[in-house]
């Protein structure tokens, strides 16, 4: 018995798209200090590519599409987990959609389109360290809702103030 079989319906070739698609992915996240890094990027992408290869051991009558449309629905809630709003900026819109392209490109793996996902990926990655670029470059893109927040903590309101 070799591992493919103990493997089925996952492939070692699928398992390895999905490994490296959010590796490429959760590497770039995890470098810009974000949330969803590596093992975040890569146990999503891994997960939706498994739950789209089991999902064609159902029965003849039933449809893999609901399975996928289901995926779709489970990864908006974990998105929305992510988003948070702070000093009246919203954060974290970026990675909640980086885990939606991550789910899809697992589906992708899980419908035997690995090349097409390793692309996407790449596409991926460019968009997200381009428009870093760009940020840096050209600081007006930094205006309005895309301004870079600060680290720092704010001063809290003074503690030892005298009373008249």
């Amino acid at each position: 018995m070799n591992i493919s079989q103990w493997l089925f319906p996952l492939s070692p070739a699928g398992i390895g798209t999905a490994l490296l698609c959010g590796f490429i992915i959760g590497l770039e996240r995890q470098l810009s200090g974000k949330a969803a890094g590596i093992r975040t990027s890569t146990l999503i992408c891994m997960g939706a590519y498994f739950f789209t290869s089991i999902s064609h051991l159902l029965s003849e009558d039933a449809d893999s599409a609901r399975v996928i449309g289901q995926i779709i629905t489970g990864i908006g809630f974990i998105g929305a987990g992510v988003i948070i709003g702070r000093e009246g900026i919203v954060l974290g819109v970026t990675t909640a959609a980086v885990i939606w392209v991550l789910a899809a490109i697992g589906i992708m793996i899980g419908l035997g389109r690995g090349i097409t996902a390793i692309i996407v990926s790449a596409m991926t990655v460019a968009l997200l360290t381009g428009v870093n670029i760009m940020e840096y470059i050209f600081k007006s893109l930094q205006r309005g809702v895309h301004k870079k927040l600060s680290r720092e903590a704010k001063p809290s309101a003074k503690v030892n103030e005298k009373e008249d």
